[in-house]
């Protein structure tokens, strides 16, 4: 990993944060789990990826929610494959209101959708902001944050790697001089 970091380093880091931005920007939660795990090895900066990652996620979801308040129906229409996943996407709305506004992002098909379907439904854009806000901030700290200390158990399981095979290498070296001296002790008394 060391090498890869010293590579992204050379290269320009910069590329790294537009990538989380890009990822963000969608379900993206593979490239934030990646920028976690760098910026554990130092690669990239902690703080930058959950500010970059915080502003792609509220970026596009506010797009989406004002494409959904002016062409939602038209949106809806014009790709019929999106039907299913909106459908689901409207029922949670009313049956959960506000909580689903800010658990969207976490549920897995429905997540572009469903900003499109709040703005449709008439949900009032200050109420939509505030909301969606707060929940960029849950979702780019929370990834972040996990995806780092997740590289941070990663990385020191692999460090007990080495410590690993050379407690079974003691181990099995004492086991094998134990069944020796037995065997040799064996024969010799067989011998007798």
């Amino acid at each position: 990993m060391a090498e890869f970091c010293s590579w992204v380093m050379q290269v320009d880091p910069t590329w790294g944060y537009v990538a989380v931005f890009l990822g963000s920007l969608i379900e993206g939660e593979s490239v934030i789990f990646l920028a976690g795990f760098l910026a554990h090895e130092g690669c990239l900066s902690l703080y930058k990826i959950i500010l970059v990652s915080f502003i792609g996620t509220l970026l596009a979801d506010q797009v989406l929610y004002h494409i959904g308040r002016h062409y939602g129906n038209q949106v809806l229409n014009r790709f019929p494959s999106f039907k299913p996943r909106a459908e689901k996407a409207f029922r949670l709305l009313k049956r959960y209101d506000s909580y689903f506004i800010l658990v969207f992002r976490f549920i897995y098909g429905i997540r572009i959708i469903s900003p499109i379907i709040i703005g449709s439904s008439g949900v009032d854009v200050k109420r939509f902001t505030i909301l969606n806000v707060i929940a960029a901030i849950i979702w780019s700290v929370g990834s972040c944050v996990v995806a780092y200390f997740f590289a941070h158990l990663v990385m020191e399981e692999l460090l007990l790697v080495p410590k690993i095979i050379l407690g079974i290498i003691i181990i099995g070296g004492g086991i094998g001089y134990i069944v020796y001296k037995w065997r040799a002790k064996s024969t010799y008394k067989g011998k007798e």
